[in-house]
C-alpha cells in the first residue's frame, strides 16, 4: 500500500445484504473494497490482489472464516484480519484471537464501530511493518558495536535514532552506566550525513577542568607552561562530523559556558587565543545523571541543559527489558568464541538464570561476564557455575535449578519444561516469555494450548 493508494480490503461474508452493507460503508471512508460472497472466492482474491486487510464472516458454508484467517496468516506477514460472527462467545473469540485475528466484531455492530477498528488495524499494521524496516536498518556494523534488541523499548530507541540522524539537531542521550550511550551516538552518526567525516568521543568526567578545556577547545603556543606548540580541540577535529561529550553532567559551570558558545554562536577559542575558530560539528551528549534536577539545584546551566535537549533519547535499562537478553547473551557467546577460535554451546538453564538477574551494569556488565564465563571454561558449554556467585545467588532461590533436563527426555517434553521455566521466570507474564522465547504471543499460546499448559 503505497501513500497515494487508498487500502486495500477484502470483505467475506455470504450473507449478501451484509456484504453489500459493509462494503457501501468502507467505500465511503475512501478504501478500495474487495467483495467475497465464500470462503472459497476469498482465498482466491487472497492470492491474487495482496489485501491491506481482510474482514470475514467466521460462520460460512464449507470453508469458514477461521480458514480464511488461517490462509490470510500464511499468504502475508502482518496482514490484518478481523473476524465477525452474529453467534460470538468466549469461545469462538479466544480461538480467533490465538488464531491471529488483529480484533473481533459481533453482529450487530455500530457501523462507527466497523470504522474505528479498521482504522486502528490497519495502523498497527502500518507501524509493525515500520519497526521491521527500522530494525532491518540497524546493520551489523551497529550490531557489532552492541546495538541489540527486540524489545518494544529498544524499538522506540532505534525509531527515534532515524527519526533525529538525518537531522542537524543536538541531542541528549540519557541512560545508567552501561546501557550503550557512546554506541547510540556512533548509530546516529553512521546514519546520517556526517558519515564520512570525523567522530570523536571526549569524555567529561575522566579529565580535570584544565585538561579538559585543552582537550575540546585546543591551545596556541605559550598558553600555559609546556605548551611547546599549537593544539587541535576535539571541536576543531570534528569539524564537518560529530563531537561526543560523554558524561556531560561533570563539567563545571565556567566549562558550560564556553559549551554553550559553541552550540549558539558555532565558533571556538584556543586557550590562550583571542581569535574565534568557525566550526561545524554536531554535538551529541550523554550523562548517567538527572540534569533537570542538576538545573534545579543550580550545579547545571539551565541555559545549557536546553540547548543540550533539544532531541531526548532515553536508553532503558537492561532489568527494563529483560526479553533482549538471550539475544545479547547469543550474540557476546559468538564474539567472543570466535575471538578465541573456539565453539561455545549454551546450557539451557543459562538463560532463565541471567533473566532474573537485574543486571545495575546493564549490557556492560552482562558482556563482561560473557567474556569472563568464556575464559574459564574448558567444556565448551557454558553452564550457571561459569557466571560469578551474584549472579547465580538470585537464581538458586527460586527452586528452578532442581529441574534437571533429563537427556532421555522428548523434544517436545524438553519445551514443555523449557517454557514452563521461562513462565515461571517472568511471572506467568505471556508477553514477556513470548519475547524471551523470540515468538509471538499467538504462537505462544498455540503452543501452551498443545502442550496443555495453563498459565499459574
Amino acid at each position: 500500500m503505497s501513500q497515494s493508494s487508498p487500502a486495500k480490503i477484502l470483505v467475506t461474508d455470504d450473507d449478501r445484504s451484509a456484504l453489500d452493507s459493509l462494503s457501501e460503508v468502507l467505500e465511503r471512508e475512501g478504501y478500495a473494497v474487495l467483495r467475497a460472497e465464500s470462503g472459497a472466492e476469498a482465498l482466491q482474491l487472497l492470492s491474487s490482489e495482496s489485501p491491506d486487510l481482510v474482514l470475514t464472516d467466521l460462520r460460512m458454508r464449507e470453508i469458514d472464516g477461521m480458514k480464511v484467517l488461517e490462509a490470510a496468516q500464511s499468504s502475508q506477514k502482518d496482514l490484518p484480519v478481523i473476524v465477525m460472527t452474529g453467534f460470538a462467545s468466549m469461545e469462538t473469540t479466544i480461538d480467533a484471537i490465538r488464531g491471529g485475528a488483529a480484533d473481533y466484531l459481533s453482529k450487530p455492530f455500530k457501523l462507527d464501530q466497523v470504522r474505528a477498528v479498521v482504522r486502528r488495524a490497519l495502523e498497527q499494521a502500518s507501524l509493525r511493518r515500520e519497526n521491521r524496516k527500522l530494525r532491518t536498518a540497524v546493520d551489523e556494523r551497529h550490531t557489532e558495536q552492541g546495538m541489540i534488541g527486540r524489545s518494544p523499548e529498544m524499538v522506540e530507541v532505534y525509531k527515534l535514532i532515524a527519526r533525529v540522524a538525518p537531522l542537524p539537531t543536538t541531542v541528549l542521550i540519557q541512560g545508567e552506566s552501561g546501557t550503550g550511550k557512546e554506541m547510540v551516538a556512533r548509530l546516529i552518526h553512521d546514519t546520517s550525513s556526517r558519515s564520512t567525516g570525523p567522530f570523536k568521543t571526549v569524555n567529561c568526567g575522566a579529565l580535570p577542568e584544565s585538561l579538559l578545556e585543552s582537550e575540546l577547545f585546543g591551545y596556541v603556543k605559550g598558553a600555559f607552561t609546556g605548551a611547546a606548540g599549537n593544539k587541535v580541540g576535539m571541536f576543531e577535529a570534528a569539524h564537518c562530523g560529530t563531537c561526543f561529550l560523554d558524561e556531560i553532567s561533570n563539567t563545571t559551570p565556567a566549562l558550560q559556558m564556553k559549551l554553550l558558545r559553541v552550540l549558539e554562536e558555532h565558533e571556538v577559542l584556543r586557550v590562550g587565543s583571542t581569535d574565534p575558530i568557525r566550526v561545524d560539528v554536531r554535538i551529541i551528549a550523554a550523562t548517567n545523571q538527572p540534569l533537570e534536577e542538576m538545573v534545579k539545584a543550580h550545579r547545571f546551566r539551565e541555559d545549557l541543559f536546553y540547548r543540550l535537549k533539544v532531541v531526548t533519547v532515553d536508553l532503558p535499562p537492561l532489568r527494563l527489558r529483560r526479553g533482549d537478553i538471550p539475544l545479547l547473551l547469543d550474540h557476546f557467546v559468538r564474539r567472543y568464541a570466535a575471538a578465541s577460535d573456539r565453539t561455545i554451546g549454551i546450557q539451557e538453564l543459562v538463560y532463565p538464570m541471567l533473566i532474573q538477574y537485574d543486571w545495575p551494569g546493564n549490557v556492560r556488565e552482562l558482556e563482561n561476564a560473557v567474556e569472563r564465563a568464556i575464559a574459564l571454561n574448558s567444556s565448551g558449554v557454558l553452564t550457571r557455575d561459569d557466571f560469578p556467585a551474584e549472579i547465580r545467588r538470585g537464581f538458586e532461590g527460586t527452586g528452578l535449578l532442581s529441574t534437571r533436563l533429563s537427556p532421555h527426555l522428548t523434544l517436545a517434553q524438553k519445551e514443555k519444561e523449557y517454557i514452563l521455566e521461562i513462565l515461571e521466570v517472568t511471572g506467568q507474564n505471556a508477553s514477556r516469555a513470548a519475547e524471551i522465547l523470540d515468538i509471538d504471543r499467538r504462537t505462544l499460546y498455540r503452543i501452551l494450548e498443545r502442550q496443555g499448559i495453563h498459565r499459574g
